[in-house]
């Protein structure tokens, strides 16, 4: 599991989803898999049911265009299975995390929303970056978390802006 998806399955746990990670999907007759689908997740209090593919890649958008519609496709193929036993939303968010690109003249991929890996950290920065360490530390079991808390705090006592 790469940074961005150790990342960003936190944060939706950290927020209240079930979270699925590295799901082998559309097993084969022969052995192997289908797809693997990186992160899954579901909130039962705001019937939000998401699809997150990491990525660290600097493909082409071509490139990327095509691998993100085999990951999305089976997405939509399989998550209705993962979570048996709990009645999910027909709509399944997908959102395409790119740590090398711009959304500003790209905004979907393969029919999933672009997220650049600034837009996430600013996204998390705003939810958690005024708890305090002291009253509302973000629990060690969210390692990465944790420390964004930890250096989003200290920022200016390091010197940053």
């Amino acid at each position: 599991m790469n940074h961005l998806e150790q990342l960003t399955s936190e944060w939706y746990e950290y927020r209240g989803y079930f979270v699925r990670r590295n799901v082998l999907v559309g097993k084969r007759a022969k052995g192997g898999y289908e797809c693997e689908l990186d992160v899954v997740a579901f909130c039962p209090q705001r019937q939000h049911l998401v699809h997150i593919e990491p990525s660290m890649d600097a493909h082409t958008w071509a490139k990327r265009e095509a691998r993100y519609e085999k990951k999305f496709e089976a997405g939509r193929k399989y998550i209705p299975g993962i979570f048996s036993g709990i009645t999910l939303p027909k709509n399944i968010e997908q959102i395409a995390l790119l740590g090398f690109a711009s959304n500003a003249n790209v905004k979907t991929l393969a029919g999933g929303r672009i997220m650049t890996s600034a837009d996430l950290l600013a996204e998390i920065t705003a939810e958690i970056g005024n708890l305090r360490i002291a009253q509302a530390a973000i629990p060690e079991q969210y390692p990465l978390l944790r420390t964004i808390q930890f250096a989003y705090q200290h920022r200016h006592a390091a010197g940053w802006r």
